[in-house]
């Protein structure tokens, strides 16, 4: 054991309390698991950023945070979580954007804004979005979409549904599984049809 350095030994007493894994095992995931992960989160940043000058430090920003979080505990998924992070910092950098001086503006109803309503562009992407959803709902076998539309929809619960449909409540939850699961494929697969990631 005279191999072990104090700050080795010290940094396994942390652990064994509670206090997360070593700076070693952080700088280890983040070489293995994150860094191999750059030129898709460049892509991405690249795409849903507006001001391309920021992609260093948007890539650094989500670097960070990913890191500090590690510090506390690794993530046992890595990508997913990545681009969470990403995705989070591009909205709070958009909200920021967003916001108006109260000094810039002597009267707040001049800039008749609609805080609450949907722009157009919104409510186009949101029709569309229910109109996928309609045609994946369609391609489900009846049971499915019957057990999925009544829980999600209509927002009844899985004995509700039992005693709707006559079967019992075991069977309803298979039934929202599967249909769940199909609806996610199909999806999926019309989502990578077009293009999109």
């Amino acid at each position: 054991m005279g191999d072990t350095s104090d700050f080795e030994r010290g940094e396994t007493t942390l652990r064994k309390a509670g206090e997360g894994p070593s700076t070693a095992e952080v700088k280890a995931w983040f070489v293995r698991e994150v860094l191999p992960l750059e030129a898709t989160l460049v892509q991405f940043l690249r795409k849903a950023s507006r001001n391309a000058s920021d992609l260093d430090d948007l890539r650094q920003e989500v670097y960070t945070r990913l890191y500090e979080t590690a510090k506390k505990e690794i993530p046992e998924h890595t990508r997913p979580l990545l681009f969470r992070i990403a995705r989070h910092l591009l909205i709070d950098r958009a909200r920021r954007a967003q916001i108006v001086s109260i000094e810039a503006v002597e009267n707040l109803e001049n800039l008749n804004l609609a805080i609450d309503e949907p722009g157009p562009d919104r409510a186009v992407i949101a029709r569309e979005e229910l109109r996928r959803m309609q045609t994946a709902l369609d391609q489900l076998p009846r049971r499915y979409r019957m057990a999925v539309v009544m829980r999600k929809v209509e927002g009844l619960t899985t004995r509700e549904i039992a005693l709707r449909l006559g079967i019992a409540e075991k069977t309803v939850e298979k039934h929202l599984t599967e249909g769940v699961r199909a609806l996610a494929n199909i999806l999926y697969r019309e989502r990578t049809a077009g293009g999109e990631p």
